[in-house]
């Protein structure tokens, strides 16, 4: 299915976060706490120009955040709706990541996880992600990650 890759405008905000709450609410009973991507505050995010969303016939499917870095993006979230998944969207989010961290001369893009979110951890591995370092932030236990983009 044809799909565009573009950046988020205020009417999109309820669609975020809507794919937000969907993606990440079964994560909350296994890590014991509602993971950060829940918490964001899309309005501002979405003003400050750093998400994309990921659009089909269908409307929204995926959400993803990058924020800027002083020598790197984060990739603070890549978001799909269940019922999307599947179907690619996040390894062309990811891709798209990777592409924009490239344009703005950055040698690699990073990433932080949740430690008990091992299948995302596993995803990002077969994707050329390696980890860097764990540790406790705000209560959170969460894996570092980082590409190198050349």
């Amino acid at each position: 299915m044809p799909f565009d890759i573009r950046p988020a405008t205020a009417s999109d905000i309820a669609a975020i976060e809507r794919i937000v709450a969907d993606a990440y609410s079964p994560y909350v009973l296994r890590i014991g706490a509602t993971p950060g991507p829940m918490l964001d505050d899309y309005p501002a995010r979405v003003a400050q120009g750093v998400v994309h969303v990921l659009e089909t016939e269908e409307g929204i499917q995926a959400v993803l955040v990058l924020i800027p870095e002083a020598d790197c993006l984060l990739l603070d979230n890549v978001a799909v709706a269940p019922g999307a998944q599947g179907k690619g969207y996040g390894r062309h989010l990811l891709r798209f990541a990777e592409d924009e961290a490239r344009r703005r001369g950055h040698a690699w893009i990073r990433l932080y996880t949740q430690e008990k979110m091992t299948e995302n951890i596993g995803i990002y591995r077969r994707y050329g992600y390696v980890e860097t370092h764990r540790a406790e932030e705000i209560g959170l236990k969460r894996v570092f990650m980082k590409k190198p983009l050349f």
